[in-house]
Parts: structure tokens; sequence; C-alpha cells
């Protein structure tokens, strides 16, 4: 928790979609251009039981473009009512990191009927992702380690060895990348899906962002605005401020939602989640096997049981209630361990909290120093008394990275685009809902739909006033003039 943003590893659905075929048709001719990355011929074949598979090329490098490239795959679920087809909608479930293979395989619980059935649902694996030449930087053990790292209280000591795992972390990432370490840039994804774009031979991009998506989305458009469609952008990452601001912004969220948690049940008050964080970094809870639920492992499960108020509060209840009154932490363990994608044997399924890192340190600057990061510790736990001493830290591996960023030379604050949706919820403790307001007036042409209510992201959670306004608007091209409120 400490060592990356809260809103990083979001990720709606986890299916493993991993295959060993090679389903990419292309020349043996090694001077590859632009065109001819363009002119590429996808090889559809079966996948899944009902799925298409591919898989095409792209640059590593798109200013020094030549024949070193990353193979990504692609699925696509075709839409059922062929002879009405409207086209083809993009889809990223967010993370950096997140699969979107994965998520196009779960399209007809993604989108709904009359969706699906109107446009094919694409997702491709950004590169470093799950099927797409994924990387890796450290072994299960390793990732426990990194993962259990804290420097919450400020102790010098603690300090230091967050600071010795972060320089560890950087230094086995360029191992595992080599020429690659600096290429893996949510910029370079977006250059990637306009790629694709032309491979499909669609008009323009329809789009379906969430979460960490949505930067992408915001990206591609802002580089490629006369392609943009129908574009959905929903749990809004503001493309113009600071890695600083977005921890702080992320640790006020937390706290919010972490009080109307507390709110909103009479068991536990904000001194019992003391009593443990405090209980967990002097004398962890051990459960059956030996393992410490630390309290990094505390405040990750904490931070997982927020993203939905239906499902992870009552899961937080009884995680405390195990921890507090039976010293159990098997509950506490298993909600980390969903949210680092972690399995109960120790394998980590997916490679997403390595990436994630990977591809926020080449997206954002981070220009403080340690000592800077250390002082404003206290200005972070003043306005987040829980979270923000954890965040504080939470790009401090990209202080040691042995890549620049990859900024974009874009004006993101007038992107001019046919008419866009962004979605914002009032109460999302991951990408804050001043977030996605920020965001609509980075676009000329933008509508704001506003889901008042808890958790993360507005679309596809059971709300049928946003569900009906991101069908009506992928149907017809535009945003109802009424119900951009719901509740």
């Amino acid at each position: 928790m400490s060592r990356k943003n809260i809103f990083l590893s979001f990720l709606l659905v986890v299916v493993l979609v991993a295959s060993s075929l090679s389903y990419l048709k292309i020349t043996s001719d090694k001077s590859w251009t632009l065109d001819k990355f363009n002119s590429q011929k996808l090889n559809w074949q079966d996948c899944y039981g009902g799925f298409e598979c591919s898989s095409f090329k792209v640059p590593v490098d798109y200013e020094k473009i030549s024949k070193n490239t990353f193979t990504l795959k692609v699925l696509r679920h075709n839409a059922s009512d062929r002879r009405n087809r409207l086209g083809a909608i993009f889809v990223n479930p967010g993370g950096p990191g997140g699969s979107a293979t994965d998520y196009a395989y779960n399209a007809e619980s993604i989108v709904s009927p009359e969706i699906s059935s109107k446009f094919d649902i694409i997702g491709f694996d950004p590169r470093g992702i799950n099927s797409s030449e994924p990387i890796r930087c450290l072994t299960n053990s390793e990732e426990d380690e990194f993962l259990n790292a804290d420097a919450s209280s400020g102790e010098p000591k603690k300090v230091r060895e967050l600071i010795a795992i972060s320089k560890a972390f950087a230094a086995k990432c360029k191992e595992a990348a080599g020429a690659k370490l600096g290429h893996y840039s949510t910029l370079e994804t977006a250059k990637d899906m306009e790629v694709l774009r032309n491979l499909l031979k669609e008009e323009s991009l329809n789009y379906l962002g969430k979460s960490y998506g949505t930067y992408l989305g915001t990206l591609y458009a802002a580089l490629y605005p006369q392609s943009v469609g129908r574009m959905v952008l929903d749990g809004a990452v503001a493309p113009n401020i600071s890695l600083r601001e977005q921890e702080l912004a992320q640790a006020v969220g937390f706290d919010k939602a972490l009080d109307n948690y507390l709110s909103s049940q009479n068991k536990f008050k904000m001194k019992d989640v003391t009593k443990l964080l405090e209980r967990s970094s002097s004398k962890p809870l051990k459960s059956e096997s030996g393992r410490l639920a630390t309290e990094s492992l505390v405040i990750t499960a904490i931070a997982q049981s927020l993203y939905d108020s239906k499902s992870g509060w009552p899961a937080l209840t009884n995680a405390l209630e195990l921890a507090l009154e039976k010293r159990d932490p098997r509950a506490i363990l298993e909600l980390a361990d969903r949210y680092n994608n972690r399995d109960s044997s120790g394998n980590y399924y997916s490679n997403q909290n390595d990436i994630s890192i990977m591809i926020t340190c080449l997206d954002w600057q981070e220009n403080r120093t340690v000592d800077q990061m250390l002082s404003e510790q206290a200005i972070f736990k003043s306005k987040s008394s829980v979270f923000g001493p954890y965040l504080s830290f939470a790009a401090l591996p990209c202080k040691y990275w042995k890549a620049k960023p990859k900024l974009p030379k874009l004006d993101l604050s007038k992107i001019n685009t046919k008419p866009i949706l962004v979605i914002g919820v009032t109460q999302d403790p991951a990408t804050p809902y001043k977030w996605a307001q920020m965001l609509s007036k980075s676009f000329r042409n933008s509508d704001l739909l506003t889901l008042k209510g808890e958790g993360h992201i507005g679309h596809n959670r059971g709300n049928k006033c946003v569900d009906s306004v991101v069908d009506s608007y992928f149907l017809t091209g535009e945003v109802p003039a009424k119900s951009l409120i719901c509740a």
C-alpha cells in the first residue's frame, strides 16, 4: 500500500484468459515503418467458446521505429445482431495493469444485451500486461516482502528499509525489462490502440474505459481527436494533477469512505480500526499457517472493502469481527490477497502489482525528494488520519526508476472531440468525484453524469439510471437532456 496509488489496482473482473497460440500473419521484412504496423493482417481464430482471438505487433519506441516490437493479444466478442451492427467498442478495466482481454471475455456481463447485440466488444492487453508479453520484476516471496514494507510511522529505520526495497524493485524491473523498460507507458498504449483501430478498419474509436482506463481514453482523445467516436470515461483520473495531488486526494477519499462505512453500522468505531492498525504494527495477528497480518496488509484489506459498499462493507464487518473479537486474521488476509492478486498458496496470479508501478513511473513525473515526502507526512496525516501516512510514500519507487517518464507533449485541458460522457460517483474513494469534474472540463464537448452514492465507478453496478444513459449514448451518440444526476 505504501508503494502504489490505491486506484492503480482496481480491476473489475479476474478471469484467466491466457494462450500460447500465435494469431498474427506478418511479413518477414524487418524494416518496419508505421505504415507497415498499420497494415498488418489480423488472423482471427476461434477461442474460449464463442470468442475470437488474434495478435498484432506495435513498435517498442514510436519515436525510433525499428524491428523491436511488442506483440499484443486482442480478444473480440462479436455483436450478436450482425444485420444491425453499429461498430465496435474498445474496453479497458483500469489498473494500470488490468487485462482488457479478460474484461472483454465478460462482454455479456459488463455491458447490456442491447449493447452487446449491436457492438463488437474489443479488449487488448496493453504492453507488459497479462497475455501481451507480461513482465514480472519480483518472485512471489519478494512480492510478499515488497507489499509488507511500510514506513507510515516515519521512523528513520522504516524509511531506510522502504528506500532500500524501492531501489531493489527499480533495479529488478530494469533487469527484467532491459531496453524496453522505458516503453510501458499509457501514452504508448494509446498509440497502440490507434494501430488496432486501423487494423480493424473502424472509422472511429468507440471506447468504454473504467478507472485508470479513463486516462488511456483521455490520452487517445488528445492524440487522435478526429478518430474519437462514442467515448465513456467512468471513474475518472484527472490528467492535469501531480502524483502528490493524486495520492492526497485518494487518502482523503478513502478516509471519507471509511467514515461512511463506520457511520452505517453500530458495531465498530474509528477507535477499533485504529486499535487494529496499532496492534498490527507492534504485534501482528498470526494465521494458522504462521502468516502475519502486518499493518500494510490490514490497511490494504480495508481499502479493498471500500471499493463497493454492497459487498465490501459486509466483508469488512466480518473481517473486523474476526480480527478484533477472535484474533483471527483470516478474513483480513483474504481481502488483502484479493486486492494484491495473490492466491491462498502464495502465488501471484497476475503481474499487476509490478506493472502498475512500472506504468505509473512512466506516466507521471515525481519531483519530490525523499525528505520532502517525509516532511509532508504530517500534512497527509492531518488531512487523512488513516490512509494519509501510507500514501505519502506511494511514489517512492519512481525516485529510483531507471527510465525517464513518457510525458504527453499535449494540451490535456482543451481536448476537442465529438461529445463524450464522463461518469463520477460522489463518494468514490479511488477516483474522487472532483476528478470527474476536472476531466469533464478538460474536454470541449463532454457531459458529466453524476451518481450520488458510495463505491468506485458508476456504470454496470445496478443503477438503472446510469446504465440507461450509457446505453442511450452508445446506441444513439447522444446524451439525454435529462437524468444526468442519478441516485
